[in-house]
Parts: C-alpha cells; sequence; structure tokens
C-alpha cells in the first residue's frame, strides 16, 4: 500500500465481484495492494485480472492467499454458503464482511467467526460503487478495535470516511439501514413535492433550489430534536412550533394534493404520526415528540 500511513503492500482477498466487489477490488489494486479475487462467475473477474488482480479457482483459494479477505456478497446467507464450510482454512485470518443485512445476522457472524478463530469486522458501505475510493465516500466498521486499526490503513482507500463505530458487531448495519430510511424518506417527500408543484406548470428544475435551501434548514431542525431526545427528559420544548402547528400545516398538503389529484398516502402516514402522539399529550410540544410514535408504534 501507498500512503501516508505506511508503504508496505498487504495482500487481500476480495471475495463477491458484483458491482461494488468489483469497484473494491479496483481500489485495493490502484492502492498497490497484491489482490486475489473470486467469484461464482469467473468471467466477472476479466477486468480485474487485466489490472494486475490474480483469480482463485475456489473461495479457499482466495483465503489461503491473503491474510485479510474482504467480503462483499449478495446476503448473508451466501456469505456463509461461500466461507462458512472452509474451518480451519479461516483460522487467524482477518474477515472484512461489507455484505448488507440485518443488525442481528451480523452479531450472529461475529459469534461464528470467533468461534473458529476468525478476526472479524463487520461493515457497511454508504455509496454507491462509482463512489468507492473519494474521500467523501462513508465505509462503516465495527468489532474488535485492535483489528481496526491494523488494517484501517489498507482499507482507508475505500473512502476517506473509513470510520469505526465500536465493539458491536450489529452497529454498521443499524448506521446502513436508517441512513437509507432517512434517503428514502426525503426522496419520496422531494418527489410528492414535484408531483404537486407540476400541476401549477413548474418544472422539477426550478422546484430543485427551494427544495434544497428547505433541506438544509432542516439539517437545524433535526440538530434541535436530536439534542431533545439526548436530554432524555421528555419535555421536547416547542422552541420553533407545536406538534399542534405541524399538524395544521400538514392538512393543507393533505387537502391540496387530494384536490389537485396527487398521491395523499404519504402526507396522510405523517398526518396518521401527528395525530396518534397528540393524542398520548404531545401536542404542545415539538416535532422530535413524535420519535415516541416510532419507540412504540399504536396497535
Amino acid at each position: 500500500m501507498r500512503d501516508n500511513h505506511t508503504s508496505v503492500s498487504v495482500s487481500v482477498s476480495v471475495i463477491g465481484l458484483g458491482l461494488m466487489g468489483q469497484a473494491l477490488a479496483k481500489a485495493f489494486l490502484t492502492a498497490g495492494h497484491t489482490t486475489t479475487v473470486w467469484n461464482r462467475s469467473a468471467d466477472k473477474a476479466d477486468r480485474l485480472v487485466a489490472d494486475g488482480a490474480a483469480l482463485a479457482a475456489t473461495p479457499a483459494d482466495a483465503v489461503a492467499a491473503s491474510d485479510l479477505v474482504v467480503v462483499c456478497v449478495s446476503t448473508y446467507d451466501v456469505v456463509h454458503d461461500v466461507i462458512g464450510s472452509l474451518g480451519d482454512a479461516l483460522r487467524g485470518k482477518t474477515v472484512v464482511n461489507l455484505t448488507s443485512g440485518s443488525s442481528e445476522q451480523a452479531r450472529r457472524t461475529a459469534a461464528w467467526a470467533e468461534k473458529h478463530g476468525v478476526r472479524y469486522l463487520d461493515g457497511a458501505i454508504m455509496i454507491t460503487p462509482p463512489g468507492i475510493g473519494a474521500d467523501t465516500s462513508v465505509l462503516f466498521y465495527a468489532g474488535d478495535r485492535t483489528v481496526f486499526d491494523t488494517y484501517e490503513p489498507v482499507l482507508k482507500p475505500l473512502g476517506g470516511g473509513t470510520t469505526y463505530l465500536g465493539t458491536d458487531h450489529g452497529k454498521p448495519a443499524l448506521f446502513d439501514v436508517s441512513l437509507l430510511g432517512l434517503m428514502w424518506g426525503a426522496l419520496n417527500s422531494f418527489l410528492h413535492g414535484v408531483a404537486v408543484v407540476e400541476t401549477g406548470g413548474v418544472k422539477a428544475g426550478d422546484f430543485l433550489p427551494w427544495a434544497h435551501m428547505w433541506l438544509d434548514a432542516i439539517k437545524m431542525f433535526t440538530a434541535d430534536y436530536a439534542a431533545q431526545i439526548d436530554a432524555g427528559d421528555e419535555r421536547f420544548p416547542a422552541d420553533d412550533a407545536t406538534l399542534e402547528t405541524h399538524l395544521g400545516a400538514l392538512r393543507h398538503l393533505v387537502e391540496e394534493s387530494e384536490a389537485l389529484g396527487v398521491d395523499t398516502e404519504l402526507p396522510r402516514y405523517s398526518e396518521a404520526l401527528m395525530e396518534s402522539v397528540i393524542a398520548r399529550g404531545y401536542g404542545g410540544n415539538s416535532y422530535a415528540s413524535v420519535v415516541k410514535a416510532f419507540r412504540r408504534p399504536a396497535r
């Protein structure tokens, strides 16, 4: 590897060569690492081999080739199908699993790794394949701190935002799904807004700068609400607007959408959330109090 931390080339094996796995392997090659790759469909390795990677015939060969094994496949079931039967071949190796899944799957896989003498980090990639290697790309890792510190310089070329979340192997999955949920919620709300303004002859591109401006304002709201939630006293002071005020404004969106023939399911879901929390006595509190609906949903 060639970076500020070390000038030593480390051997890395990448198991799984979907678009993300190919991007990971390419980043290791670019960083100067000896890189071995394996995939069920060997033809996916052709370009990487042309760039200098070695193609392993079997997962066992890939594991034998390197001390660090990076796994990025479709599911945790595939992880166990591919490397779960390798037994002592994995003992003493370090496995970094960047497969998407649940926190419970990550913790179970960590327990399996410990049982088999495998040093294990679980991770989550918060970027699409073209973003691998960018300084702004974020990858989360969790597991033994010593293992992370040992291999952080090797993992750094995958993205500048290499972030250690602690010893709980499930945390990267929790951050992954939560941040994706935030993305989908924001995108759905943006697209719903586009559908509304389109009825007035406004193009999405003309709406976009105002959407960006409002998203910046929302950042300030979330900072205030996070502080209120972390305070733990559940007073949720309405420094900006009460939940009842929010509900009144939201009902305008529901009514406008319905009148314009725009689907109302998304705003009606938010309406139902607010109503449920107000019914519990939080109408005069801030919007942060809606977190109670997610913690203990009404049955």
